[in-house]
């Protein structure tokens, strides 16, 4: 197994304990909160609302977006609560893989009876257009 999915599969672990132990029904701070306890727990390299600077044309923007979680220094986490995910979630992680360059994306949603995760991989250093989407179900018993 490469590193990478290591690394997603430790984190989508980490978020199938928090929703197994919570379900669902909460607000996204709530989630966010719990996971930086589960992947702490885990040993899971992660930095939380990290302020991340947004670029048009070359010029720094004054608004940043904050990354809900960035984990191993590589792979941009974001926290959803909504009943269910749809291509304008996709293209709002789509867009953070592409300002940030950072090569892998998971979308995290809470909001469903079964936690729903999907992972994206941008291409660095080639504009980091998503080359594929994987969706991964979770069922939560």
């Amino acid at each position: 197994m490469e590193s990478r999915d290591t690394e997603t599969y430790a984190i989508i672990g980490a978020a199938m304990e928090v929703h197994r132990v919570l379900g669902c029904g909460f607000t996204e701070p709530v989630y966010q909160e719990a996971l930086a306890l589960e992947l702490q727990r885990r040993g899971v390299p992660f930095r939380r609302e990290v302020p991340l600077e947004i670029q048009y044309k070359g010029q720094r923007l004054g608004t940043a977006y904050r990354a809900d979680f960035i984990c191993f220094d590589r792979v941009i986490v974001e926290l959803k609560a909504l009943p269910r995910l749809g291509p304008i979630e996709d293209a709002q992680l789509m867009n953070y893989l592409k300002a940030t360059d950072l090569p892998v994306g998971l979308l995290l949603n809470f909001g469903t009876r079964s936690l729903e995760s999907k992972r994206l991989v941008g291409r660095s250093n080639y504009g980091s257009r998503p080359e594929s989407v994987k969706s991964v179900e979770s069922v939560d018993q």
